[in-house]
């Protein structure tokens, strides 16, 4: 399969998108978050093709993403009144919400279970693109499972070159983590996955809102719930309580270490590949993922990645970093 890779979308390659997808193809696309692999969510058969293209386990359920809150009863039943607040406030952006599904919904969609994940993206590639469909699309991270989730056109292509029809590139991706994942089915709400919509910006909405309270289960009823996600062949290690100094001891002469840290220089780290991720929890989790790549482009073996503080969207850079590093946490 040839992919056809456009580097500047007209309305033109809209539209062609959206015709490879009412086709039963695959379309990866930006959205603020990441890069979404995505197949019309009311074809069961095309969305195979997207667990078969990723590698991605069957038991692992998808989001369907909309161009409008009026959608949801499309796929969603049992809807609360809080979720239009929470669309009105959140949505487009990286907030996903778990409804009851409709019986219409394919298997495929929600791995079997009961529940749909939707979200509105931001991106405005991905919104014309939903309503050029004129459907729902289901999609998760447009790369090989397990492995860094895309902020880029190009991370796509490295993952996804002839397993799909069309890749669209918008630009870097603003948030760099996926989204936040919210279930509305529990008698409390819950975050089954962090993202840049913190708890504290649910809490004024949802005062009793909470996270999940184990990171693993047997049915997931979100991404990346259960297996290992975001790793790049290097071994990371997450470092939570280790001091400057203990961290460079475990670099000292090691030409194939790295640590990846916020404001990595100025706190005296030293190894033979320093990368910093900026200067606050936000430019963390922009730059995370590009960063897990470009250690294999570089080379390393060991990854040293220091946690930011967990509050906000720090949350969400110590949930992907604890999932790269298989939870070896130092």
């Amino acid at each position: 399969m040839q992919t056809s890779f456009i580097s500047s979308v007209t309305e033109e390659h809209v539209q062609r998108a959206a015709a490879i997808l009412n086709d039963g193809g695959l379309v990866a696309f930006p959205t603020e978050t990441v890069y979404g692999l995505g197949a019309l969510a009311t074809n069961e058969t095309a969305v195979k093709k997207i667990f078969a293209a990723k590698g991605r386990p069957s038991d692992n359920p998808l989001i369907i993403h909309i161009a409008d809150f009026s959608e949801v009863t499309r796929y969603a039943r049992e809807i609360p009144p809080i979720a239009e607040r929470l669309a009105e406030e959140f949505w487009g952006g990286p907030l996903t919400m778990i409804f009851k599904k409709q019986p219409s919904v394919p298997d495929a969609v929600t791995a079997g279970l009961d529940t749909v994940a939707i979200r509105l993206p931001s991106h405005p590639i991905a919104y014309r693109l939903i309503k050029a469909a004129g459907s729902g699309i289901a999609a998760p991270s447009a790369n090989t499972s397990g492995r860094p989730s895309p902020t880029t056109a190009a991370d796509v292509l490295a993952d996804m070159e002839g397993k799909i029809e069309m890749i669209l590139d918008g630009g870097t991706s603003e948030h760099g983590v996926e989204s936040t994942v919210l279930d509305l089915t529990s008698s409390t709400p819950r975050i089954l996955r962090p993202g840049a919509v913190s708890l504290e910006m649910l809490l004024p909405f949802l005062p009793d809102c909470t996270y999940a309270s184990a990171n693993h289960c047997d049915k997931p009823a979100c991404p990346g719930m259960k297996y290992t996600h975001y790793a790049p062949d290097a071994k990371v290690f997450a470092v939570k309580t280790l001091s400057v100094l203990d961290v460079n001891r475990l670099t000292e002469n090691d030409p194939d270490a790295g640590i990846l840290a916020l404001s990595v220089e100025e706190s005296g780290y030293r190894a033979a590949h320093l990368l910093s991720a900026g200067k606050t929890a936000a430019d963390y989790a922009a730059c995370l993922f590009s960063y897990l790549r470009e250690a294999d482009r570089r080379g390393i073996r060991t990854l040293y990645a220091v946690l930011p503080s967990p509050d906000g969207i720090g949350t969400a850079v110590i949930n992907r970093l604890t999932k790269a590093a298989g939870g070896d946490i130092l």
